[in-house]
C-alpha cells in the first residue's frame, strides 16, 4: 500500500492484539432434535459424558447433553454439519477455509463494536426497523446502546412466543422437501439449493414476525425476527456454501438482492452478519495469511460509490461510530490487512453494495454487484482527522449489470436522465397511484392493441357465496392479536400480512376486509385494495410480445397487483378460447404448481369458493401483460373480501422471491383440466432451465 510522507506514523507492522483463549466462549453445534435455544449463550456441547454413562440417580449437566453413548454414535449430523462448526448468529466468529479446507478462525468484527454501524454503516442491532414486524419501546434504543455482547440471546427476544417454534420450523422444512439435499450441496450449493435456503429463511422470518405482531410489545426488548430466524437455521445447520471461497459463490447470481444481512450469511455470500469485510486464511509456505473474499459497502464510512464500475472503500476500525470512545487511526489488521494482502495477490473480491430502502427508511437493500479486484490502496486523513485506509476496487468486465441498473433507474426517477424508448409516460392515465410507463426499445411497434385501462374487477352480476359473511367492526383498523375481529378469525387467528404489508405465506384462501367492514382503507388487512405500490413498466420483449417489469425492488411476499377485468361465464370463455382473445383470459379453475414449495408452509392448492373467469381483453390493468414462465417469480393467490353474502373474490399477485429492478415479472399460467378443450397449447419461450416447452 502506498503511503504519503506525512503519514509515516502509521506502522503497518503492528500486530493484532489477540485475546487470551480463556476470554473466548466456545460455540458448539446444536444436537439433532434439540430446542433451538437450549442455553442463553450457546448451543450445548454434544458428546458422551466425560466418564461414561452417569450412575443411577445422577443427571448430565451443562454443557454435556443427555444423549447416551449409543445415541450419540447413531445420531446423524445435523443438516449442513460436516466437520466445520456452523457459527450461531449473530455472534461474529466464523470458521474459515484454507484453499477450500478447514482453516483458521477469525473474529471479523473485533475492534468494532457490534452494536454500532460497521464498515457499511449498517448494524443489525441498531436498525431494528429493518426487520419486518419489528417493534421497540421508547427506551429500547438506549438499552441497545448499552449492550456489550452482540451474540447474547438476552438482548434479543428470541423466545417470547408461546408457539412451538421448533414444530413450526419442522413443518416448514417438511414442505420444502429437504430430503433431496445432500452433503455436497450443503458444502457447495447450486441455484436450487440457494433458492431453497433463501425461501426457508424468508418464510420463517415472516412467520415469527406474524407471531410477534400478535403479542404486546415488551418494554426494553427489541424484536428481531430476521436475526431469530437466522439463528434458528444456523443452529439447525440449514445453510449452503458453508465452505468459504474466493470468487463466484455457486447458486448466487450477479444482481441478486437481499433485504437482510442474514440471507447472505446463510448462502455463503458474505459470512459476517455485521462486519463489512469477510476474509479467510491461505497457506503461504508454512505460514497463513488473510485474504479478503467479500465486502459490503453501504455508505456508512467514507466510501465513494458514485462510479458504477469502481468503488473507493474505507477500511475498518478507528472507533468512528462508537459513542463515548476516542477516535483513533485505523490499524493494518484483520479486514484491512486482508484487503492489503488481496491487493498484492490480485485475487477477486465479491462486492455487495447497500442502498437505502425507500419503502423502509431505516432499512437497506443489498445488491450483489459481482467480482472486483483491488487496484490500489493508500492512507488519508478522514473527516475526523484520523488516518483511514482506502482501497480502490475495479469491477471485472464481462459481468451482467447490477448496481448500474439501480443508478439508471434512480436517474429516470429524478429526471436527470431520460428513459429510452418511452411511448407513453403513464399507460394508466392517472388511474393508479403510480404511473406505469409504456416502453419499446426493441423495434418500431407503437404499443399493444387498444384497451381501456381499469384497475378493478368488474362483476357484471352479483355472485352468491357461502364463504362471505358479516364484516368486522374495527373502526381504527384490524390489529394483530385482536381475537374478537372476525376477519382475523377467518385467517386462522392471525393477520395474513406483516406490519409492512408483506404476505406471510401462501394460503388456500385469504380473507381481507371488504365493503361490509367498518375499518378504514388503510387497514392492515386491505393490502391488495389500494392500487400499485411499486413503479411498473410495460415493455416490448424480444420474442414474447409485451411484458411487465418494475423500476423498484420487490420484496418476497410483497403485493404487486390484482388481475383486473370483467368476470364472465365459463361458456363465454370457451367461445373466446379459440381466438387470440384467449390470451387475456384468467381461469381460476386451472391447476397450478403449488406455490407452497417456494413460499408457504403447505402445498395446498388455491381454494376458489366459486368458478371465476376474468376477461381482460377490452378492459384490464397491468396484470394482462404478465407473461408465462416455467420458473416464475410471481404467484397468484385468491383473496376474498368481506361483502355480506355476495361473493367478492379477487385474484392477487405476490412476489415469490426478491425481485431486482428491471427483471421481468412472470407467473405460471397453469394446466387446463382434461374436460376443458378450449385453450390451445402454445410454444413456451421462457428460456428457464425447467421449461416444459409449452403452456396453455
Amino acid at each position: 500500500m502506498e503511503e504519503n510522507d506525512e503519514q509515516d506514523s502509521v506502522d503497518k507492522s503492528r500486530v493484532l492484539n489477540v485475546k487470551p483463549l480463556r476470554c473466548l466462549a466456545p460455540i458448539f453445534p446444536s444436537a439433532p432434535n434439540f430446542p433451538s435455544f437450549p442455553h442463553p449463550y450457546a448451543a450445548p456441547f454434544v458428546c458422551p459424558p466425560p466418564s461414561g454413562p452417569f450412575p443411577s440417580g445422577f443427571a448430565p449437566f451443562y454443557p454435556f447433553s443427555c444423549l447416551s453413548d449409543s445415541q450419540y454414535m447413531q445420531t446423524p449430523p445435523p443438516f449442513g454439519f460436516s466437520g466445520a462448526i456452523p457459527a450461531p448468529v449473530p455472534f461474529n466468529s466464523y470458521m474459515t477455509a484454507t484453499n477450500g479446507n478447514a482453516g483458521s478462525s477469525q473474529r471479523s468484527s473485533r475492534g468494532r463494536s457490534p452494536l454500532q454501524p460497521e464498515d457499511d454503516g449498517y448494524s443489525d442491532d441498531i436498525h431494528v426497523n429493518d426487520a419486518e414486524g419489528s417493534s421497540k419501546a421508547a427506551t429500547a434504543e438506549k438499552t441497545t446502546q448499552k449492550r456489550t455482547r452482540a451474540g447474547s440471546s438476552q438482548d434479543i427476544n428470541v423466545a417470547s412466543s408461546d408457539v412451538d417454534i421448533d414444530a413450526m420450523v419442522d413443518k416448514i422444512l417438511e414442505s420444502f422437501n429437504l430430503v433431496d439435499f445432500d452433503t455436497f450441496r450443503r458444502a457447495d450449493g447450486d441455484k436450487e439449493s440457494v433458492g431453497y435456503i433463501r425461501s426457508i429463511y424468508n418464510v420463517l422470518r415472516r412467520k415469527i414476525s406474524q407471531i410477534d405482531d400478535s403479542k404486546e410489545s415488551i418494554p426494553g426488548v427489541t424484536r428481531r425476527p430476521d436475526l431469530r430466524a437466522g439463528t434458528i437455521l444456523m443452529n439447525k445447520g440449514i445453510r449452503t456454501n458453508i465452505r468459504k471461497r474466493i470468487g463466484v459463490v455457486p447458486g448466487v447470481e450477479v444482481g441478486d438482492i437481499f433485504f437482510f444481512r442474514m440471507e447472505m450469511c446463510l448462502i455463503g455470500l458474505h459470512a459476517p452478519s455485521m462486519a463489512g469485510i469477510d476474509y479467510m486464511g491461505l497457506k503461504v509456505s508454512q505460514d497463513e495469511e488473510p485474504v479478503a473474499v467479500s465486502i459490503v459497502s453501504s455508505e456508512g464510512y467514507e466510501d465513494n460509490s458514485d462510479d458504477g464500475d469502481a468503488l473507493i472503500y474505507s477500511g475498518q476500525g478507528g472507533n468512528f461510530y462508537k459513542k463515548g470512545m476516542e477516535i483513533t487511526d485505523q490499524k493494518l489488521e484483520r479486514g484491512n490487512l486482508a484487503l492489503e494482502k488481496s491487493l498484492h495477490r490480485g485475487n477477486e473480491v465479491r462486492v455487495i453494495r447497500g442502498v437505502k430502502d425507500i419503502a423502509n427508511l431505516t432499512g437497506k437493500i443489498y445488491i450483489y454487484d459481482g467480482l472486483y479486484k483491488i487496484q490500489e490502496s493508500w492512507v488519508e486523513k478522514g473527516k475526523s482527522g484520523c488516518n483511514v485506509f482506502k482501497y480502490k476496487l475495479v469491477r471485472l468486465s464481462g459481468q451482467p449489470e447490477a448496481f448500474t441498473v439501480w443508478k439508471s433507474v434512480q436517474q429516470w426517477k429524478d429526471g436527470s436522465a431520460a428513459r429510452v424508448g418511452v411511448i407513453l409516460p403513464d399507460l394508466t392515465s392517472g388511474a393508479e397511484p403510480l404511473p406505469v410507463s409504456l416502453v419499446n426499445d426493441v423495434d418500431e411497434e407503437k404499443g399493444p392493441p387498444y384497451f381501456t385501462y381499469y384497475p378493478f374487477l368488474k362483476y357484471l352480476k352479483p355472485v352468491n357465496s357461502n364463504e362471505s359473511s358479516t364484516g368486522c367492526s374495527c373502526h381504527g383498523g384490524c390489529l394483530a392479536g385482536n381475537f374478537n375481529c372476525p376477519c382475523i378469525g377467518r385467517n386462522s387467528g392471525y393477520l395474513p400480512y406483516t406490519a409492512n404489508g408483506v404476505l406471510v405465506s401462501q394460503n388456500a384462501l385469504i380473507h381481507e376486509c371488504g365493503s361490509s367492514c367498518k375499518c378504514p382503507p388503510n387497514c392492515k388487512n386491505r393490502v391488495s385494495q389500494n392500487g400499485l405500490k411499486v413503479r411498473l413498466e410495460v415493455f416490448k420483449t424480444k420474442d414474447r410480445g409485451w411484458g411487465l417489469r418494475s423500476w423498484d425492488p420487490i420484496r418476497s411476499g410483497a403485493f404487486i397487483c390484482e388481475y383486473a377485468g370483467e368476470v364472465i361465464d365459463i361458456s363465454r370463455a370457451e367461445e373466446l378460447g379459440g381466438e387470440d382473445d384467449g390470451d387475456y383470459i384468467f381461469d381460476a379453475s386451472r391447476t397450478y404448481q403449488p406455490g407452497g414449495v417456494m413460499l408457504g408452509v403447505s402445498n395446498e392448492t388455491p381454494k376458489v369458493p366459486f368458478p371465476l373467469v376474468i376477461n381482460a381483453k377490452d378492459t384490464g390493468n397491468v396484470a394482462r401483460f404478465m407473461n408465462h414462465s416455467c420458473s416464475p417469480n410471481v404467484f397468484w393467490q385468491p383473496v376474498l373480501r368481506e361483502n355480506n353474502k355476495q361473493g367478492d373474490l379477487h385474484i392477487v399477485f405476490y412476489a415469490i422471491t426478491h425481485i431486482p429492478p428491471m427483471k421481468e415479472l412472470t407467473y405460471g399460467y397453469g394446466h387446463v383440466p382434461p374436460d376443458k378443450a378450449y385453450p390451445r397449447k402454445k410454444e413456451c419461450l421462457c428460456g428457464s432451465a425447467n421449461c416444459e416447452g409449452y403452456f396453455f
